[in-house]
């Protein structure tokens, strides 16, 4: 859509820019009203205000929306990739022997607290007849 709209700004219409902003992705044109209205103090250096006239709205396209789509577009080829490593970065097996010592040591107190318990229903009770 976004390739569209700059080549609608292209071409000899008269209305390019009006058709360009309607052939975005509603998204961008509010990305694109957003930035419109910014305070001119907020700009970086070097950085010019955004006009809403067929001269900006290409550089805000080029210069702005298509290097944010590339970048996404990078990101979601490596995702596998990134998640292959955030995994594997996750699995420390230090951790993991750290917890099966802790599970080993659950299931001890565990078990000498049900044995326990057995022996007070015992007391209480009396003997049970086997």
């Amino acid at each position: 859509m976004t390739r569209r709209a700059l080549d609608l700004l292209g071409s000899r219409r008269n209305d390019r820019y009006e058709a360009a902003l309607a052939a975005l992705r509603g998204d961008t044109r509010d990305w694109w009203a957003d930035t419109l209205a910014r305070d001119p103090e907020d700009l970086g250096e070097g950085e010019e205000p955004a006009t809403p006239d067929e001269d900006g709205l290409p550089r805000f396209l080029e210069g702005t929306v298509m290097p944010w789509f590339d970048g996404r577009r990078k990101e979601l080829a490596n995702r596998p990739l990134i998640r292959e490593q955030a995994f594997g970065e996750a699995l420390d097996p230090d951790k993991l022997e750290r917890l099966g010592r802790y599970e080993v040591h659950l299931d001890r107190k565990l078990e000498r607290m049900l044995a326990m318990l057995m022996r007070l229903k015992e007391l209480r009770h009396g003997p049970v007849a086997g």
